[in-house]
């Protein structure tokens, strides 16, 4: 079986870096493959300029967001033992879009960004996690509710942001937050960016044996010396990081999180290390095909790859809360 995991987590990351240069390659001025081999090693002109610094970050910048994003929904759905749990559903995207949006009001360099949506997404998961455990001993089944509601005060707080932005300039900033884009963004907003999922990803192999443990229950996990509100802190801080990461150079991308996590435990079981291992780069296949679609499905207009892919993650979160209501 750990060869068949293996063989199958090496199948989707050869498969996200076909997709890869497969975007790199499309766009309104077309670029064949060795041009942009050629292109990101030594040339120069416009073909060169494209690939390098617009659809070379943009890139990144996806796989970079669904990596971080399937990673986190693998770890909030295993520590909390809910399927429906993931980012955008507990709040964490919700509050870190609402904490960029709150900077790009004051005027604050983008520099800051990922800082303070680090801050926005911890500090809305814990006060759904809080909320959630205050209803009793049915805070598990409540805790997606409470998740939606902080989610939604985000949503109407970053809508007044936007009518109290002074200018309209300020305002189209903030409303491609919450659409969510891979537009826009170079280099040094994927460098930012992968400082604080490396975080996460730290936190994330740090804390793996102990989720693995907790698929068991909380009470036995307990009873194999597992610390299950510490396991619960690192999660909310590493899923933090993640969203964070994510959010500071795409916006609030949702359903990504939740999805993603289901389908890597279809291809490699249970297991949490190797959820989390197919999670990474299936969710950056998902966001790097997504933004492909995006890019050629309307031009020249180019959709939003957030609202995109909530056309389809919606009726997928419907699917779900038929089909389950525990993670095994």
């Amino acid at each position: 079986m750990a060869m068949t995991r293996s063989a199958t987590v090496s199948l989707l990351a050869a498969a996200l870096v076909a997709a890869a240069a497969v975007s790199v390659t499309i766009g309104a001025v077309h670029v064949s493959g060795s041009d942009a081999l050629g292109a990101l090693r030594h040339g120069e002109g416009v073909g060169a300029y494209v690939v390098r610094e617009l659809r070379a970050p943009r890139i990144a910048a996806g796989i970079l967001v669904g990596c971080s994003l399937g990673t986190a929904g693998a770890l909030l759905q295993t520590a909390l033992r809910n399927p429906l749990a993931d980012p955008y559903l507990m709040g964490a995207s919700g509050g870190a879009g609402l904490a960029v949006a709150l900077a790009i009001l004051a005027g604050a360099p983008a520099s800051l960004y990922t800082l303070a949506a680090f801050g926005g997404a911890i500090a809305a998961t814990s006060v759904s996690l809080a909320v959630a455990r205050g209803a009793g001993t049915s805070s598990q089944h409540r805790l997606i509710l409470v998740g939606v509601g902080v989610s939604s005060l985000c949503a109407a707080l970053t809508t007044l942001a936007i009518l109290m932005a002074p200018h309209a300039g300020m305002s189209l900033s903030i409303l491609s937050w919450l659409g969510g884009s891979l537009t826009g963004h170079g280099w040094p907003d994927v460098r930012w960016a992968t400082l604080t999922a490396a975080a996460g990803l730290a936190l994330t192999l740090a804390v793996a044996p102990s989720l693995d443990a907790m698929r068991l229950g909380r009470e036995r996990a307990a009873g194999v010396g597992v610390d299950v509100m510490r396991t619960q802190f690192v999660v909310v801080v590493a899923s933090s990081l993640l969203a964070a990461g994510a959010v500071s150079v795409s916006g609030v991308i949702g359903f990504v999180g939740l999805l993603v996590p289901h389908a890597a435990r279809r291809l490699v079981g249970g297991s949490v290390p190797w959820v989390a291992a197919a999670s990474a780069p299936l969710g950056g296949l998902v966001v790097v095909l997504a933004d492909l679609v995006a890019r050629g499905a309307a031009p020249p207009i180019e959709l939003p790859v957030g609202i995109l892919l909530s056309i389809v993650g919606v009726p997928a979160f419907l699917a779900i809360v038929g089909r389950t209501t525990r993670i095994a």
